[in-house]
């Protein structure tokens, strides 16, 4: 039983699956049945790809792998039972022989007054089509009005979070929410939309190669964002944000993409864990749990390329992780050798948006157009499933205006920051006290 179909859960039940061949029962349990290719999130909400062509189904590419959709909350680990709750609040309970936990992780949440009220994350699909929403709507009641105050504030986007996912939201966003400007008759004189990324740490990517942090910065500065590091949210509140160096910047947007943790439901476990993380030997198993693995952003996997480190929570990991957790879980029924987990990073890419991106695969630092290819091949190489389609929307944008416009389908209350799935958010009353 696999628990997650993140990067590393959806890789283990494919591998399990080619190599079991219908020799063993492989049951992947997640919330919603689709494996989200979460490095072009970004693009869904800039209106780039559309939702589906990062949205692989789990039934058509996992042949041999049978699905429950269902949240699992809670473990018997003495009976080797899972309980689940599906989509229709149904309870269930499945029993296994070996269990593999990759249930990723949730936002990071800091005390910071007013966050949680009026924050939104971005780490799942319904998050990026609500920024989508948002964004639009925003840039179009903004040309409405003949107020300059509202139409200043509704034309401030404000990101916390200068890794990856900041970044690259704010690297998409500003271009979409440009050309939305442009378009606009009402806009169209005026001021281009501002946009803000703030960080705490000194530099853009402060986890990757300085290279790779000087050529985003020059993009993004280029494209006419504030760059604002050392910085970051004192409160937040419907009108904006105050900084914490005193500023106050109003505004109807506060995108926070401050980083991850692991899932809540590690810590209900009553299992040894690092820094959140469910602590695991090299081999990936859980110590004293012979027949328990765990591994991706929930695992303390020790990296043995730095001794006495732990692997970063990144899909490059997760993903190679998730291979060997199958091929020790065969191993665990004779099938083959179990093997440590040993990874060196081979380089990290950033999507920058249109031909841009900051790139060093195998560590050979690259910039502009070039990196921009690489970095969208590495893409296509990667994705499980969709590539056609997802080649097909590139190509599109490159020719065509990006459609804008708001759907309405997933609306700020549904998608709250401090839920841990996303895609299932509910909550006992929508706005106004409205059945849900």
């Amino acid at each position: 039983m696999i628990v997650g179909a993140g990067f590393a859960g959806y890789t283990c039940a494919r591998t399990l699956a080619k190599r079991a061949r219908g020799a063993a029962e492989i049951v992947l349990v997640n919330p919603h049945d689709y494996f989200l290719y979460v490095p072009l999130l970004p693009e869904v909400a800039a209106g780039v790809l559309e939702p589906r062509r990062i949205s692989v189904s789990l039934t058509g590419t996992l042949p041999g792998v049978r699905l429950v959709l269902g949240q699992a909350h809670d473990v018997d680990l003495d009976a080797r039972r899972l309980d689940y709750t599906d989509p229709e609040d149904r309870e269930g309970s499945l029993a296994y022989d070996r269990l593999v936990l990759t249930v990723g992780s949730v936002n990071k949440l800091l005390p910071v007054p007013g966050v949680a009220e009026h924050a939104h994350g971005f780490r799942g699909m319904p998050e990026a089509l609500y920024l989508r929403d948002h964004m639009t709507r925003q840039i179009e009641l903004a040309g409405a009005t003949d107020d300059p105050a509202e139409r200043a504030a509704r034309t401030t986007f404000v990101v916390v979070g200068a890794g990856y996912t900041g970044t690259e939201v704010t690297a998409q966003g500003v271009r979409y929410t440009q050309a939305l400007a442009r378009r606009n008759a009402g806009l169209r004189d005026g001021p281009r939309p501002r946009w803000l990324l703030l960080d705490i740490a000194d530099r853009l990517l402060p986890e990757l190669d300085r290279r790779l942090s000087r050529t985003a910065e020059r993009v993004l500065r280029g494209r006419g964002v504030e760059v604002r590091t050392g910085t970051s949210v004192k409160e937040a509140s419907p009108d904006g944000v105050l900084l914490d160096d005193g500023e106050f910047v109003a505004g109807r947007s506060l995108i926070w993409c401050v980083g991850v943790r692991p899932d809540p439901f590690v810590a209900s476990l009553g299992l040894p864990t690092e820094k959140g993380r469910l602590c695991v030997d090299a081999s990936l198993r859980v110590p004293g749990r012979p027949e328990v693995f765990a591994c991706g952003d929930a695992a303390a996997v020790p990296d043995l390329t730095r001794p006495g480190a732990l692997t970063p929570m990144t899909a490059q990991h997760a993903q190679r992780q998730g291979r060997v957790a199958a091929h020790n879980v065969a191993a665990s029924f004779g099938r083959g050798t179990a093997q440590a987990y040993e990874h060196h990073d081979l380089g990290f890419m950033v999507d920058l948006g249109g031909v841009q991106a900051a790139a060093n695969p195998f560590h050979v630092p690259l910039s502009g157009p070039l990196a921009g290819a690489v970095t969208r091949g590495y893409h296509l190489m990667a994705m499980p499933g969709n590539r056609t389609r997802v080649a097909a929307d590139w190509l599109l944008d490159a020719v065509l205006p990006r459609q804008g416009v708001q759907l309405g389908l997933v609306r700020s209350w549904s998608v709250p920051l401090d839920t841990a799935s996303p895609e299932v958010a509910r909550i006992p009353r929508g706005p106004h006290g409205a059945p849900r």
